[in-house]
């Protein structure tokens, strides 16, 4: 049985993201691999056709390398907080149809999943949670989440092209929020300069009807720009597209590599990591 998604509804939303990790898979075998997306666009019923047309543009190529590097560096960086909290909360926030956090499964941690409602209600149709393993519907701007996730062996959250969808404010309340609950825990996620953001809502933003895109969240240099927020916050960033692949690969074209150093350098497109001070 194939789920069927109709156009113009949230959950339809999911479905770029989920193409794009498909085409990595199918463009750069050997820097990212997601057999879930890959198994899952086959199980879903839509019309892809213009997705699959968009797909052989050069710029949705490179798109979706920048896709293939954002999972990579953020799973990276959860299974470098696992090695000294095996039994952390992986806690993926608006984790749409990723499965990132089962992909980082060392057998002993626990998995969150969270996302509005209507999300959650088709990933437990397409994904549903297994050992050790939740899908939680919720608005992350609600704090009520935070009392759902067991975090004494440490929380490791991570968040893959949501913030810019916040208001600066709405993301400082949620950091803040999230150094009370869980000290000893770090948040990763993607961000990029307002230059970047401008670019991303002609596209991305735009079915949000967005209008004020000045007010949305943005950052060039995160330690400098966040670390006043709360004295606790340990605050770095790296370059989401060079930072933790050279991408040199016979996949991956000079061009393309000449587009990563523009991303990294130009519009500040980063993995930020936050620290929240003190012990689990």
């Amino acid at each position: 049985m194939k789920y069927k998604i109709e156009k113009n509804t949230v959950q339809e939303t999911l479905i770029l993201p989920l193409y794009s990790r498909k085409l990595c898979t199918e463009l750069y075998p050997n820097l990212y691999r997601d057999e879930t997306a890959v198994r899952l666009i086959d199980e879903i019923d839509y019309d892809f056709s213009e997705a699959e047309k968009n797909s052989r543009s050069l710029m949705q190529r490179f798109g979706a390398l920048e896709v293939a590097m954002r999972q990579n560096d953020l799973a990276w960086e959860v299974r470098n907080y696992l090695k000294t909290h095996p039994s952390a909360a992986v806690v993926n926030l608006g984790c749409g149809l990723d499965n990132t956090g089962r992909a980082c499964d060392n057998g002993s941690c626990k998995i969150y999943n969270l996302d509005f409602p209507d999300v959650i209600a088709l990933r437990q149709q397409l994904l549903p949670a297994g050992e050790r393993e939740q899908n939680i519907p919720c608005d992350l701007k609600d704090p009520a989440w935070v009392d759902k996730i067991d975090a004494a062996g440490g929380a490791v959250f991570f968040a893959s092209g949501v913030f810019y969808y916040f208001l600066t404010e709405q993301v400082r309340a949620l950091v803040q929020g999230m150094a009370n609950a869980f000290p000893g825990g770090v948040l990763v996620f993607d961000a990029a300069n307002r230059t970047a953001v401008k670019m991303i809502a002609k596209t991305w933003l735009r079915t949000a009807k967005i209008k004020d895109v000045g007010a949305y969240f943005a950052v060039s240099d995160a330690e400098r720009e966040l670390s006043p927020w709360d004295s606790r916050l340990q605050v770095s960033s790296k370059g989401y597209m060079l930072g933790y692949n050279d991408l040199k690969d016979p996949s991956v074209s000079g061009f393309f590599r000449f587009l990563a150093k523009v991303g990294d350098n130009g519009m500040k497109m980063q993995i930020v990591k936050i620290g929240f001070g003190g012990k689990p």
